[in-house]
């Protein structure tokens, strides 16, 4: 099963030890936005993409699910 961008953010996130709202404070949203990445229920912009693939030292295709290989 591949594992969609919301998996990956929130495993990385996880992984992290951060909360929702961490993550939200770096992308300069809100803690309830940033949870709706993770749901679904909101696509992501492509500069939190950027921004979330620098913080966490992956690349993109990482985190969107087309490569295994941070």
């Amino acid at each position: 099963m591949e594992k969609t961008y919301q998996i990956r953010i929130r495993e990385l996130r996880e992984d992290h030890d951060l909360t929702q709202a961490k993550i939200a404070e770096l992308l300069k949203t809100t803690q309830q936005v940033y949870s709706r990445y993770e749901t679904g229920e909101n696509e992501m912009p492509i500069l939190h993409l950027i921004t979330l693939a620098k913080f966490y030292r992956v690349s993109a295709d990482y985190i969107l699910g087309l490569s295994n290989r941070k």
